[in-house]
């Protein structure tokens, strides 16, 4: 499947969020959708999901408007939205019934996920009886329930501890493999980064970065080179003194960083290097969160 965002426009009032906003995304990859607060990220959502339409440009799945396939999306909202006082297996078989399942398969379902996130002790309780953690599990359930095709999460993770997010790290990672289109909307980069092979990082309603990550990390600047050695702050010292070719360098505990003149002399760097014992030599390559700063930070320069 293919997921196509052409032309985006969304206004509210004389606020203009979303401006022709254009990008794809595929299925069986993960595809993360970041940006700042008051980026466009929440109204790129909820214009994909038909919650309200945009003033113009389309949102489809292989030629299909994503709003016609209701049944089909699933949708994380970042704010909970379930009934607080009702029992939890009921309102999820009553989601299930919705989403065009039988009365008998969406309570099937709702315990099989709910077993899979183990929280099958909660089917009898109700949702405000449970910490932030585990109602985060419930509104993941109700996200699935009908095995969607398009699943859009917005801060999945959020007020989880590591051992329930891990669990729904093998959900999420279930739902590629099975060739779903899975968006990924978060600020926590590290989550974004281990399960997203691509971005797309909005700004000021617009597209700034879009790409797959491993691509983006190779396009900045690799003139910066990471030495690992007991010897760091000799190598530090030995690179200040090559000016013909090293701009700067500077060592913490058993780590230099050398910064070169042009990325083509690390070669030359390398062999300078040969008399000392070195544990590894790498150029820097930078985090999700490097690329998100300067791609932020250029947009408003």
């Amino acid at each position: 499947m293919q997921l196509i965002i052409d032309h985006l426009n969304k206004s509210f009032g004389e606020k203009h969020v979303l401006r022709d906003l254009s990008f794809q995304a595929r299925s069986g990859v993960a595809t993360g959708l970041l940006g700042r607060n008051g980026s466009g990220k929440t109204t790129t959502i909820r214009s994909m999901m038909g919650i309200f339409p945009p003033d113009s440009g389309t949102t489809t799945i292989d030629g299909k408007p994503t709003q016609s396939m209701r049944e089909k999306n699933g949708y994380l909202p970042e704010e909970r939205g379930l009934y607080p006082k009702r029992i939890i297996l009921d309102q999820m078989a009553y989601i299930g019934t919705l989403r065009g399942l039988s009365p008998k398969r969406a309570k099937e379902r709702s315990k099989e996920l709910l077993i899979r996130l183990e929280a099958e002790e909660y089917l009898d309780k109700k949702l405000d009886t449970l910490s932030k953690g585990n109602q985060q599990k419930i509104q993941f359930v109700a996200t699935l329930i009908a095995e969607p095709e398009l699943v859009v999460l917005d801060e999945p993770f959020s007020g989880l501890d590591p051992v329930n997010a891990m669990l729904l790290k093998d959900l999420v990672r279930e739902l590629v493999a099975k060739d779903s289109l899975v968006f990924f909307s978060s600020h926590q980069m590290n989550y974004v980064e281990e399960f997203c092979n691509e971005i797309a990082i909005l700004h000021g309603g617009n597209i700034v970065v879009n790409g797959e990550i491993g691509t983006l990390k190779l396009g900045h600047d690799r003139s910066r080179i990471i030495v690992r050695s007991q010897q760091a702050e000799e190598i530090a010292a030995f690179a200040r003194g090559q000016s013909e070719y090293i701009q700067n360098a500077d060592f913490d505990g058993n780590t230099a960083t050398v910064q070169l003149k042009s990325a083509e002399q690390k070669q030359q760097l390398y062999a300078a290097l040969s008399e000392y014992d070195i544990d590894s030599f790498a150029v820097w390559e930078p985090s999700l969160h490097d690329i998100f700063v300067s791609a932020t930070k250029e947009a408003v320069s």
